[in-house]
Protein backbone atom coordinates (compact mmCIF):
# COMPACT_ATOMS: atom_id res chain seq x y z
CA UNK A 1 0.00 0.00 0.00
CA UNK A 2 2.79 2.18 0.74
CA UNK A 3 4.40 1.74 -2.60
CA UNK A 4 1.22 2.81 -4.81
CA UNK A 5 0.51 5.60 -2.26
CA UNK A 6 4.46 6.83 -3.00
CA UNK A 7 3.90 6.41 -7.02
CA UNK A 8 0.61 8.55 -7.06
CA UNK A 9 2.01 11.39 -5.23
CA UNK A 10 4.67 11.46 -8.22
CA UNK A 11 4.37 14.59 -9.99
CA UNK A 12 3.84 14.19 -13.69
CA UNK A 13 4.47 16.75 -15.99
CA UNK A 14 3.78 16.54 -19.92
CA UNK A 15 7.00 16.33 -22.43
CA UNK A 16 7.69 16.77 -26.05
CA UNK A 17 9.34 14.59 -27.94
CA UNK A 18 10.55 13.96 -31.36
CA UNK A 19 12.46 10.61 -32.76
CA UNK A 20 12.37 8.13 -35.39
CA UNK A 21 10.53 5.16 -35.64
CA UNK A 22 11.57 1.21 -37.15
CA UNK A 23 11.51 2.64 -40.68
CA UNK A 24 13.63 6.06 -39.71
CA UNK A 25 10.54 8.08 -40.20
CA UNK A 26 10.35 11.08 -38.34
CA UNK A 27 7.91 11.29 -35.56
CA UNK A 28 6.80 13.44 -32.97
CA UNK A 29 4.51 13.49 -30.34
CA UNK A 30 3.27 14.19 -26.23
CA UNK A 31 4.02 12.26 -23.24
CA UNK A 32 2.92 12.29 -19.57
CA UNK A 33 6.13 11.37 -17.17
CA UNK A 34 7.65 11.86 -13.86
CA UNK A 35 10.86 12.42 -15.47
CA UNK A 36 12.78 11.98 -19.15
CA UNK A 37 14.40 8.58 -18.37
CA UNK A 38 10.54 7.27 -18.29
CA UNK A 39 9.75 9.19 -21.83
CA UNK A 40 13.09 7.68 -23.25
CA UNK A 41 12.28 3.90 -21.83
CA UNK A 42 8.36 4.23 -22.93
CA UNK A 43 9.13 5.35 -26.37
CA UNK A 44 11.98 2.48 -26.48
CA UNK A 45 9.07 0.13 -25.60
CA UNK A 46 7.40 1.30 -29.27
CA UNK A 47 10.12 1.24 -31.01
CA UNK A 48 11.11 5.07 -31.17
CA UNK A 49 14.21 5.93 -30.88
CA UNK A 50 14.36 9.56 -29.14
CA UNK A 51 16.22 12.04 -30.88
CA UNK A 52 15.00 15.18 -28.41
CA UNK A 53 12.81 15.64 -25.45
CA UNK A 54 11.83 18.59 -24.16
CA UNK A 55 9.73 19.45 -20.70
CA UNK A 56 6.75 21.73 -21.78
CA UNK A 57 6.57 25.26 -20.74
CA UNK A 58 3.44 26.10 -18.48
CA UNK A 59 2.45 29.57 -19.20
CA UNK A 60 0.74 31.59 -16.29
CA UNK A 61 -2.81 30.95 -16.29
CA UNK A 62 -6.06 33.03 -15.89
CA UNK A 63 -8.36 32.19 -13.18
CA UNK A 64 -11.13 29.58 -13.98
CA UNK A 65 -14.33 30.67 -14.24
CA UNK A 66 -17.83 28.72 -14.17
CA UNK A 67 -17.62 29.23 -17.84
CA UNK A 68 -14.43 27.34 -18.59
CA UNK A 69 -15.99 24.47 -16.85
CA UNK A 70 -19.35 24.48 -18.82
CA UNK A 71 -17.10 24.51 -21.82
CA UNK A 72 -15.36 21.81 -20.86
CA UNK A 73 -18.33 20.25 -19.76
CA UNK A 74 -19.94 20.44 -23.56
CA UNK A 75 -16.59 19.30 -25.16
CA UNK A 76 -16.64 16.48 -22.79
CA UNK A 77 -19.76 15.22 -23.53
CA UNK A 78 -19.47 15.49 -27.25
CA UNK A 79 -16.50 13.61 -27.46
CA UNK A 80 -17.63 11.15 -25.10
CA UNK A 81 -20.65 10.45 -27.29
CA UNK A 82 -18.35 10.19 -30.59
CA UNK A 83 -16.99 7.25 -28.87
CA UNK A 84 -13.52 8.73 -27.73
CA UNK A 85 -12.25 6.85 -24.45
CA UNK A 86 -12.51 8.89 -21.76
CA UNK A 87 -8.30 9.53 -20.99
CA UNK A 88 -7.88 10.76 -24.45
CA UNK A 89 -10.83 13.15 -24.50
CA UNK A 90 -9.16 15.01 -21.25
CA UNK A 91 -6.16 14.99 -23.61
CA UNK A 92 -7.54 16.68 -26.24
CA UNK A 93 -9.69 19.05 -24.30
CA UNK A 94 -6.71 20.01 -22.10
CA UNK A 95 -4.12 20.87 -25.00
CA UNK A 96 -7.24 22.59 -27.00
CA UNK A 97 -7.90 24.80 -24.35
CA UNK A 98 -6.87 28.59 -24.35
CA UNK A 99 -6.19 28.60 -20.68
CA UNK A 100 -3.71 27.08 -18.99
CA UNK A 101 -4.81 27.17 -15.84
CA UNK A 102 -8.23 24.60 -17.44
CA UNK A 103 -5.67 22.76 -18.87
CA UNK A 104 -3.60 21.96 -15.46
CA UNK A 105 -6.82 21.37 -13.41
CA UNK A 106 -7.65 18.84 -16.64
CA UNK A 107 -4.51 17.20 -16.58
CA UNK A 108 -4.31 16.38 -12.55
CA UNK A 109 -8.30 15.03 -12.77
CA UNK A 110 -6.78 12.85 -15.89
CA UNK A 111 -4.22 11.96 -13.66
CA UNK A 112 -6.29 10.33 -10.74
CA UNK A 113 -8.30 8.95 -13.36
CA UNK A 114 -5.74 7.19 -14.95
CA UNK A 115 -4.86 5.64 -11.60
CA UNK A 116 -7.82 3.94 -10.62
CA UNK A 117 -9.81 6.79 -9.15
CA UNK A 118 -13.95 6.94 -10.51
CA UNK A 119 -14.71 10.52 -12.42
CA UNK A 120 -16.64 12.00 -9.77
CA UNK A 121 -14.22 11.14 -7.00
CA UNK A 122 -11.34 13.10 -9.14
CA UNK A 123 -13.86 16.12 -9.31
CA UNK A 124 -14.53 15.93 -5.77
CA UNK A 125 -10.66 16.35 -4.73
CA UNK A 126 -11.23 19.84 -6.61
CA UNK A 127 -14.67 21.31 -4.59
CA UNK A 128 -13.59 25.20 -5.85
CA UNK A 129 -14.18 24.21 -9.69
CA UNK A 130 -16.76 20.98 -9.18
CA UNK A 131 -19.80 21.24 -6.55
CA UNK A 132 -21.93 18.91 -5.46
CA UNK A 133 -24.43 18.88 -8.07
CA UNK A 134 -21.85 18.63 -10.96
CA UNK A 135 -20.08 15.73 -8.83
CA UNK A 136 -23.34 14.09 -7.75
CA UNK A 137 -24.63 14.22 -11.28
CA UNK A 138 -21.36 12.57 -12.82
CA UNK A 139 -21.20 10.10 -10.10
CA UNK A 140 -25.31 9.12 -11.04
CA UNK A 141 -24.21 8.71 -14.69
CA UNK A 142 -21.20 6.64 -13.75
CA UNK A 143 -23.51 4.18 -11.63
CA UNK A 144 -26.02 4.10 -14.20
CA UNK A 145 -23.88 3.50 -17.16
CA UNK A 146 -24.87 6.55 -18.65
CA UNK A 147 -21.87 9.32 -18.19
CA UNK A 148 -22.31 10.76 -21.59
CA UNK A 149 -25.82 11.64 -21.45
CA UNK A 150 -25.99 12.94 -17.98
CA UNK A 151 -22.51 14.79 -19.20
CA UNK A 152 -24.67 16.32 -22.07
CA UNK A 153 -27.30 17.50 -19.37
CA UNK A 154 -24.89 19.21 -17.08
CA UNK A 155 -23.41 20.85 -19.84
CA UNK A 156 -27.15 22.33 -20.68
CA UNK A 157 -27.76 22.98 -16.74
CA UNK A 158 -24.42 25.03 -17.02
CA UNK A 159 -25.27 26.82 -20.32
CA UNK A 160 -28.82 28.22 -19.38
CA UNK A 161 -27.17 28.96 -15.59
CA UNK A 162 -24.31 31.15 -17.59
CA UNK A 163 -26.40 32.49 -19.63
CA UNK A 164 -29.13 33.89 -16.82
CA UNK A 165 -26.24 35.27 -15.10
CA UNK A 166 -24.43 37.07 -17.86
CA UNK A 167 -27.94 38.72 -18.72
CA UNK A 168 -28.50 40.07 -15.50
CA UNK A 169 -24.82 41.26 -15.17
CA UNK A 170 -25.72 43.11 -18.55
CA UNK A 171 -28.84 44.66 -17.52
CA UNK A 172 -26.71 45.68 -13.55
CA UNK A 173 -24.00 46.70 -16.14
CA UNK A 174 -24.94 49.87 -17.82
CA UNK A 175 -26.55 51.67 -14.57
CA UNK A 176 -23.66 50.93 -12.22
CA UNK A 177 -20.87 52.29 -15.12
CA UNK A 178 -23.12 55.68 -15.81
CA UNK A 179 -23.38 56.14 -12.51
CA UNK A 180 -19.32 56.05 -11.55
CA UNK A 181 -18.91 58.01 -15.01
CA UNK A 182 -21.52 60.69 -13.99
CA UNK A 183 -19.85 60.67 -10.09
CA UNK A 184 -16.01 61.14 -12.04
CA UNK A 185 -17.69 64.13 -14.19
CA UNK A 186 -19.43 65.65 -11.11
CA UNK A 187 -16.28 65.78 -9.29
CA UNK A 188 -13.90 67.08 -12.06
CA UNK A 189 -16.36 70.22 -12.68
CA UNK A 190 -16.51 70.47 -8.73
CA UNK A 191 -13.09 70.43 -8.08
CA UNK A 192 -11.31 72.85 -11.34
CA UNK A 193 -14.39 74.29 -13.05
CA UNK A 194 -16.14 75.63 -10.02
CA UNK A 195 -13.67 77.16 -8.38
CA UNK A 196 -12.94 79.31 -11.29
CA UNK A 197 -16.14 80.91 -12.01
CA UNK A 198 -16.27 81.74 -8.16
CA UNK A 199 -13.32 83.73 -8.89
CA UNK A 200 -15.09 85.78 -11.57
CA UNK A 201 -17.84 85.67 -9.17
CA UNK A 202 -16.17 86.97 -6.64
CA UNK A 203 -15.35 90.48 -8.62
CA UNK A 204 -18.80 91.33 -8.86
CA UNK A 205 -18.96 92.94 -5.96
CA UNK A 206 -22.72 91.56 -5.28
CA UNK A 207 -24.98 88.89 -3.55
CA UNK A 208 -24.90 85.52 -5.54
CA UNK A 209 -28.40 83.55 -5.68
CA UNK A 210 -28.96 80.33 -3.02
CA UNK A 211 -28.55 77.95 -5.80
CA UNK A 212 -25.25 79.23 -7.02
CA UNK A 213 -23.88 79.82 -3.41
CA UNK A 214 -24.70 75.88 -2.44
CA UNK A 215 -23.04 74.64 -5.41
CA UNK A 216 -19.75 76.80 -4.48
CA UNK A 217 -20.35 75.41 -0.83
CA UNK A 218 -20.45 71.65 -2.16
CA UNK A 219 -16.98 72.90 -4.71
CA UNK A 220 -15.30 73.69 -1.85
CA UNK A 221 -15.66 70.37 -0.08
CA UNK A 222 -14.98 68.70 -3.08
CA UNK A 223 -11.86 70.80 -2.65
CA UNK A 224 -10.71 69.98 0.34
CA UNK A 225 -11.73 66.73 1.20
CA UNK A 226 -11.20 65.02 -2.22
CA UNK A 227 -9.07 62.90 -0.70
CA UNK A 228 -11.06 62.04 2.38
CA UNK A 229 -14.37 61.08 -0.18
CA UNK A 230 -12.29 58.98 -2.50
CA UNK A 231 -11.29 56.72 0.67
CA UNK A 232 -14.43 56.55 2.74
CA UNK A 233 -15.60 55.50 -0.73
CA UNK A 234 -13.30 53.37 -2.25
CA UNK A 235 -12.58 51.74 1.61
CA UNK A 236 -16.23 51.52 2.11
CA UNK A 237 -16.78 49.83 -0.93
CA UNK A 238 -14.09 46.86 -0.29
CA UNK A 239 -14.62 46.38 3.09
CA UNK A 240 -18.69 46.19 1.85
CA UNK A 241 -17.74 43.55 -0.36
CA UNK A 242 -15.72 41.56 2.02
CA UNK A 243 -18.56 41.41 4.45
CA UNK A 244 -20.94 40.32 2.11
CA UNK A 245 -18.70 37.87 0.49
CA UNK A 246 -17.37 36.47 3.83
CA UNK A 247 -20.29 37.30 6.27
CA UNK A 248 -22.98 34.85 6.74
CA UNK A 249 -25.26 37.59 7.97
CA UNK A 250 -24.80 40.35 5.57
CA UNK A 251 -25.05 37.95 3.13
CA UNK A 252 -28.57 37.11 4.18
CA UNK A 253 -29.61 40.39 4.85
CA UNK A 254 -28.23 41.53 1.23
CA UNK A 255 -29.90 38.42 0.08
CA UNK A 256 -33.28 39.12 0.91
CA UNK A 257 -32.92 43.19 0.37
CA UNK A 258 -31.89 42.41 -2.93
CA UNK A 259 -35.22 40.60 -3.78
CA UNK A 260 -37.14 43.57 -2.04
CA UNK A 261 -35.65 45.71 -4.69
CA UNK A 262 -38.42 47.59 -6.93
CA UNK A 263 -37.98 46.41 -10.48
CA UNK A 264 -34.63 44.37 -9.96
CA UNK A 265 -35.91 42.51 -7.39
CA UNK A 266 -38.20 41.13 -9.61
CA UNK A 267 -35.70 40.47 -12.23
CA UNK A 268 -33.47 38.58 -9.29
CA UNK A 269 -36.18 36.60 -7.78
CA UNK A 270 -37.53 34.83 -11.54
CA UNK A 271 -33.75 34.17 -12.31
CA UNK A 272 -33.86 32.56 -8.61
CA UNK A 273 -36.37 30.35 -9.80
CA UNK A 274 -35.36 30.04 -13.31
CA UNK A 275 -32.27 28.13 -11.41
CA UNK A 276 -33.56 26.29 -8.82
CA UNK A 277 -36.53 24.78 -11.14
CA UNK A 278 -33.57 23.62 -13.71
CA UNK A 279 -31.17 22.27 -11.04
CA UNK A 280 -33.83 20.32 -9.56
CA UNK A 281 -35.16 18.91 -13.07
CA UNK A 282 -31.84 18.27 -13.90
CA UNK A 283 -31.02 15.79 -10.36
CA UNK A 284 -34.30 13.94 -10.92
CA UNK A 285 -34.04 13.36 -13.96
CA UNK A 286 -30.84 12.04 -13.79
CA UNK A 287 -32.34 9.51 -11.19
CA UNK A 288 -30.87 11.17 -8.00
CA UNK A 289 -33.52 10.49 -5.18
CA UNK A 290 -35.70 14.02 -4.16
CA UNK A 291 -34.26 14.31 -0.69
CA UNK A 292 -30.53 13.66 -1.95
CA UNK A 293 -31.27 16.58 -4.94
CA UNK A 294 -32.87 19.31 -2.61
CA UNK A 295 -28.81 19.03 -1.40
CA UNK A 296 -27.60 20.66 -3.86
CA UNK A 297 -30.89 22.98 -5.22
CA UNK A 298 -30.68 25.81 -2.60
CA UNK A 299 -26.79 26.72 -3.10
CA UNK A 300 -27.54 26.49 -6.97
CA UNK A 301 -30.50 28.91 -6.67
CA UNK A 302 -27.63 31.60 -5.64
CA UNK A 303 -29.80 33.45 -2.79
CA UNK A 304 -29.70 32.36 0.94
CA UNK A 305 -33.76 32.95 1.27
CA UNK A 306 -34.38 29.92 -1.49
CA UNK A 307 -31.30 28.47 0.47
CA UNK A 308 -32.96 28.19 3.22
CA UNK A 309 -36.37 27.65 2.19
CA UNK A 310 -35.04 24.39 0.63
CA UNK A 311 -33.61 23.01 3.69
CA UNK A 312 -37.53 23.17 5.15
CA UNK A 313 -38.75 21.85 2.20
CA UNK A 314 -36.10 19.07 2.60
CA UNK A 315 -37.07 18.43 6.31
CA UNK A 316 -40.57 18.12 5.12
CA UNK A 317 -39.98 15.73 2.02
CA UNK A 318 -38.11 13.28 4.34
CA UNK A 319 -41.05 13.17 6.89
CA UNK A 320 -43.76 12.36 4.01
CA UNK A 321 -44.63 15.71 2.73
CA UNK A 322 -45.52 15.93 -0.61
CA UNK A 323 -42.84 18.55 -2.72
CA UNK A 324 -45.96 20.68 -3.96
CA UNK A 325 -47.07 20.98 0.12
CA UNK A 326 -43.32 22.28 1.04
CA UNK A 327 -42.90 23.96 -1.36
CA UNK A 328 -46.40 25.95 -0.37
CA UNK A 329 -45.58 26.10 2.84
CA UNK A 330 -41.92 27.87 1.97
CA UNK A 331 -44.10 30.55 0.91
CA UNK A 332 -41.72 32.28 -1.71
CA UNK A 333 -42.72 30.14 -4.81
CA UNK A 334 -44.99 31.47 -7.37
CA UNK A 335 -48.55 30.27 -7.77
CA UNK A 336 -47.87 28.96 -11.37
CA UNK A 337 -44.70 26.67 -10.33
CA UNK A 338 -46.72 25.19 -7.48
CA UNK A 339 -49.88 23.96 -10.28
CA UNK A 340 -46.83 22.77 -12.28
CA UNK A 341 -45.10 20.89 -9.32
CA UNK A 342 -48.87 19.12 -8.06
CA UNK A 343 -49.32 17.83 -12.45
CA UNK A 344 -46.28 16.51 -12.27
CA UNK A 345 -46.30 14.60 -9.20
CA UNK A 346 -49.82 13.28 -10.11
CA UNK A 347 -48.29 12.44 -13.73
CA UNK A 348 -44.79 10.94 -12.53
CA UNK A 349 -43.17 13.50 -14.38
CA UNK A 350 -41.68 16.14 -11.92
CA UNK A 351 -38.49 16.82 -13.96
CA UNK A 352 -40.58 17.28 -17.57
CA UNK A 353 -42.75 19.95 -15.49
CA UNK A 354 -39.99 21.59 -13.70
CA UNK A 355 -38.06 21.44 -16.98
CA UNK A 356 -41.29 23.83 -18.34
CA UNK A 357 -41.31 26.21 -15.15
CA UNK A 358 -37.79 27.08 -15.88
CA UNK A 359 -38.01 27.50 -19.23
CA UNK A 360 -41.15 29.89 -18.92
CA UNK A 361 -38.97 32.19 -15.98
CA UNK A 362 -35.45 32.13 -18.39
CA UNK A 363 -37.59 33.26 -21.31
CA UNK A 364 -39.16 35.83 -18.68
CA UNK A 365 -35.59 36.76 -17.43
CA UNK A 366 -34.76 37.56 -21.35
CA UNK A 367 -37.77 39.84 -21.59
CA UNK A 368 -37.26 41.96 -18.63
CA UNK A 369 -33.68 42.31 -19.26
CA UNK A 370 -34.58 43.66 -22.44
CA UNK A 371 -37.12 45.93 -21.09
CA UNK A 372 -35.00 47.03 -18.50
CA UNK A 373 -32.38 48.11 -21.42
CA UNK A 374 -34.44 49.92 -23.11
CA UNK A 375 -35.95 51.87 -19.64
CA UNK A 376 -33.30 52.89 -17.72
CA UNK A 377 -31.25 54.79 -20.79
CA UNK A 378 -34.35 57.24 -20.39
CA UNK A 379 -34.84 57.52 -16.97
CA UNK A 380 -30.45 57.85 -16.65
CA UNK A 381 -29.95 60.65 -19.07
CA UNK A 382 -32.69 62.77 -17.58
CA UNK A 383 -31.09 62.05 -14.20
CA UNK A 384 -27.45 63.29 -15.29
CA UNK A 385 -29.19 65.86 -16.95
CA UNK A 386 -31.37 67.21 -14.09
CA UNK A 387 -27.58 66.95 -11.59
CA UNK A 388 -25.70 68.20 -14.74
CA UNK A 389 -27.91 71.12 -16.14
CA UNK A 390 -28.42 72.16 -12.14
CA UNK A 391 -24.96 72.91 -11.79
CA UNK A 392 -24.59 74.52 -15.01
CA UNK A 393 -27.53 76.77 -14.57
CA UNK A 394 -26.32 77.75 -11.05
CA UNK A 395 -23.38 78.37 -11.75
CA UNK A 396 -24.95 80.89 -14.84
CA UNK A 397 -27.64 82.74 -12.69
CA UNK A 398 -25.21 85.50 -11.74
CA UNK A 399 -24.18 85.96 -14.84
CA UNK A 400 -28.16 86.07 -16.42
CA UNK A 401 -28.81 88.85 -12.78
CA UNK A 402 -25.66 91.29 -13.80
CA UNK A 403 -27.16 91.24 -17.02
CA UNK A 404 -30.09 92.42 -15.56
CA UNK A 405 -28.64 95.10 -13.98
CA UNK A 406 -26.49 96.28 -16.91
Amino acid sequence: MATATSVRNIKETIFEWEGRDRNGKQVRGEMRASGENQVQASLRRQGVLATKIKRRKLRAGKSIKPKDIAIFTRQLATMMKAGVPLLQAFDIVGRGNANPSVGKLLNDVRGDVETGTSLSAAFRKFPKYFDNLYCNLVEAGETAGILEELLDRLATYMEKTEAIKSKIKSALMYPTSVIVVAFVVVAVIMIFVIPAFKQVFSSFGADLPAPTLIVMAISEFFVSYWWLMLGVIGGGLYFFMQAWKRNERVQKFMDRLLLKMPIFGTLIDKSCIARWTRTLATMFAAGVPLVEALDSVGGASGNSVYADATVKIQQEVSTGTSLTAAMTNANIFPSMVLQMTAIGEESGSIDHMLGKAADFYESEVDDMVAGLSSLMEPIIIVILGVIIGGIVVSMYLPIFKLGQVV
